[in-house]
């Protein structure tokens, strides 16, 4: 009998999982009713998936919109099908030869410039966008190209970390919606020789880091208490503006029903708690506007 459990558990993704595989198991290993995930990471990649349970999930698309860092392993010289070391090589191109280590570093800062700030990115073809009800990455696989529209997204910062030449390490921090597979490619592009994916890591999702975070094993083991890994479920929600309303006023929200209050409005949606001691005080959260509270997503206290 699976059990009613609320919470955030920050997992470090073992390479080879699904993001799917990975929620199936951290669910199974604390015999939750009800999981999913803030958004994918390829079964490649390892790092930072925070995964919600029970009443968490009804925030997972807050996350699903914040900023993201990841560390990327980047290697020159070769494209693939998939724009990472998962997919088959298509073409392999000459490497530029660089007199030194040090002109080897200005050519490589010099292409980022252009992959910062605002930037234009067309989402690839083994991807799960979708199209007509299909996955783009199941054309892909029957060998069909179709158009994609390019996407705006915004490169916060972008720098080399570590250069193995041919290989170089990016740290990126960057908007939803950016595939850092597509990075490389541009990037080596840029540099007119290819590139692909080699190895990704994502260490932070918004406030949430990878340093919160524990392995599979770990929790599969069992050998510390649950709750140790467990968030609570307003963890998702610390960037947001707060406010405590008494208890007449939390009922009426959990009611549905708008909450006026007579101090100055942020308008902006905030989290909201009950004037208690008790631990479990998050009501959820609201649009406040013009002074009026309208409740928007809201804990359920049902058991």
């Amino acid at each position: 009998m699976s059990v009613r459990i609320d919470g955030v558990i920050l997992l470090d993704k073992p390479v080879g999982m699904s993001s799917q595989g990975a929620v199936t198991a951290v669910k199974r290993a604390f015999n939750a009713d009800k999981a999913g995930h803030t958004g994918t990471l390829d079964p490649m990649a390892t790092g930072l998936l925070p995964i919600c349970l029970g009443e968490a999930t009804k925030y997972s698309q807050d996350l699903l919109d914040a900023d993201k860092t990841y560390i990327a392993q980047v290697r020159f010289g070769s494209r693939t099908d998939t724009g990472d070391a998962e997919g088959l090589v298509i073409e392999e191109l000459p490497l530029p030869t660089f007199a030194d280590e040090a002109s080897l570093m200005a050519a490589l800062n010099s292409l980022l410039p252009q992959f910062t700030g605002a930037i234009s990115q067309t989402p690839p073809m083994y991807s799960a966008l979708k199209r007509d009800g299909k996955p783009l990455y199941e054309y892909a696989r029957a060998g069909v190209e179709l158009e994609r529209t390019p996407r705006n997204i915004t490169i916060h910062s972008i720098r080399w970390t570590a250069i193995n030449w041919p290989e170089a390490t990016l740290e990126v921090s960057c908007s939803k919606g950016t595939y850092i597979r597509v990075l490389a490619e541009d990037i080596g592009n840029a540099l007119a020789c290819g590139a692909h994916l080699v190895g990704l890591r994502r260490t932070e999702v918004g406030h949430l880091t990878l340093e919160q975070s524990f392995d599979l094993e770990l929790i599969r083991s069992g050998l510390q208490n649950h709750s140790s890994y467990i968030l609570p479920v307003d963890a998702l929600l610390q960037t947001l503006p707060h406010l405590t309303v008494d208890e007449q006023q939390a009922k009426r929200l959990e009611m549905g029903q708008r909450v006026p209050l007579n101090i100055p409005s942020i308008e902006a949606l905030v989290r909201i708690y009950r004037a208690t001691a008790a631990s479990h005080n998050f009501i959820g959260t609201a649009d406040w506007r013009s002074g009026v509270l309208h409740p928007k997503r809201l804990i359920s206290t049902a058991h």
